[in-house]
């Protein structure tokens, strides 16, 4: 093994019939990667209700093709996230909604292929629909796309809410998955307070939200932390448990059904 290999893998275990490796990284320092599933569940057996949409299975995403990874068009969880969730559900359908969801828990090889194609600046398949305001050669550099992801601890959700008066999705003025400030929560508002200021000077297209738009965001955001989910200051369909089990963990198993 060359001297870059044995930098990054400091040591791998065999316990219980599960293999762990621990790397160092400067940036985030000591971290396990497992393939231990054991602690996880599908999301749809804690909210039967929710709808799927896994737009890493399909093509319709940022990359234009599946993510390496995603072997079935399922979404799996943690048992304590997957429970906190229910209660989001429990609560926004009091509200006459159901929770819609584009990705969950995500395998560390689904983050690297992430990596990889961003730094492939030529494949700009999906520019116009994800990222037209911006040049592909900063979306690593910005942090849009990092080699860490809340999502492979796997207590992360990326959601949205689906009206059922309408029968459509809540309009929450932008698409999932959406590179720009137009994403942020603060974006026209303040979170913090549910107030809509219309400021849209972080566009840098003068791109904007309609009030109604905003609220729409803040219906979610308050319900997620209402139930004890924290959220992320550049997505409003990004949550994280606050209390998650894993916190120095990056899984490496697949998303598949669990019972396969």
């Amino acid at each position: 093994m060359d001297k870059q290999r044995l930098t990054t893998a400091l040591l791998v275990f065999i316990c219980g019939g599960l293999a762990a490796a621990f790397f160092l990284n400067r940036n985030h320092g000591s971290v396990v990667a497992e393939d231990d599933s054991s602690q996880f569940v599908m999301l749809t057996d804690a909210v039967p209700d929710a709808i799927l949409e896994i737009r890493y299975y399909g093509t319709y995403n940022f990359v234009g093709k599946r993510i390496d990874g995603y072997e079935e068009p399922t979404a799996l969880l943690t048992r304590a996230a997957a429970d906190s969730l229910r209660a989001v559900s429990d609560d926004v359908r009091e509200q006459g909604y159901r929770l819609k969801i584009y990705d969950a828990y995500r395998p560390q090889k689904g983050v690297n292929h992430f990596v990889r194609w961003s730094k492939a600046v030529v494949d700009t398949l999906m520019k116009r629909y994800f990222y037209p305001d911006l040049q592909k050669s900063v979306l690593f550099p910005q942090e849009y796309i990092m080699e860490r992801s809340g999502h492979t601890r796997g207590s992360t959700v990326d959601l949205t809410l689906f009206d059922m008066q309408t029968e459509k999705e809540l309009d929450m003025g932008g698409t999932f998955d959406w590179f720009g400030p137009e994403s942020h929560p603060d974006f026209c508002g303040n979170p913090e307070t549910g107030e809509y200021t219309g400021d849209n000077s972080k566009s840098p297209t003068g791109r904007s939200i309609t009030e109604e738009q905003f609220q729409n965001r803040m219906i979610l955001r308050r319900a997620m932390l209402r139930h004890g989910f924290r959220a992320l200051d550049t997505e409003w369909w990004h949550f994280t448990l606050n209390e998650e089990p894993f916190p120095d963990t990056y899984f490496t198993f697949p998303v598949r059904n669990l019972d396969d």
